[in-house]
């Protein structure tokens, strides 16, 4: 099992995965609120794009200009499927507060996070338990991806609540 770890300010737009003490990835967003996205992990580089009013986000490999995948998200059910490569995988969100989330693989969680805080900064885990395929470093980006998704909308909730209640 491999272990890598993530980090992010929460009101940053920039995101990094660390192996050890190397950084591997990164995701960088055009700014906070943004659903677009660029990325690079182990050399290569992504693009991700969420849409506006819809849950849909895809992931293109940036040199060839290919689309890679895409994943429709509900935010009212914790499963979603992709398919990269012609193999099925599903995202499934642990629990309400986005602090636990898995890819699996035929019911065998393969990639799982963990976030470990989320008061100024965002950091976590990232536990690899299959060997390494060009599929995981897909995987992972669009996990937290999705992740941060879930939260940036979570935080607009929460102040669209605040604006009525006040």
């Amino acid at each position: 099992m491999d272990k890598l770890f993530w980090i992010k300010e929460i009101f940053g737009a920039k995101l990094e995965i660390h192996q050890g003490g190397e950084r591997i990835g990164t995701i960088r967003w055009n700014n906070m609120f943004s659903g677009k996205a660029s990325a690079d992990i182990n050399g290569r580089i992504f693009i991700l794009k969420r849409d506006f009013f819809n849950s849909r986000i895809e992931l293109r490999d940036a040199k060839m200009d290919s689309l890679l995948t895409e994943v429709t998200v509900n935010i009212f059910n914790p499963r979603s499927d992709v398919v990269i490569n012609g193999k099925r995988f599903e995202l499934e969100i642990k629990n309400f507060w986005q602090s636990r989330w898995a890819w699996k693989f035929n019911g065998t969680e393969i990639v799982v996070f963990t976030s470990n805080e989320f008061i100024t900064r965002e950091k976590g885990d990232i536990e690899l338990f299959t060997a390494c395929c060009e599929e995981v470093e897909i995987l992972i980006l669009l996990g937290l991806f999705v992740r941060n998704q879930f939260i940036l909308l979570m935080l607009l909730l929460v102040l669209a609540l605040l604006l009525i209640i006040l």
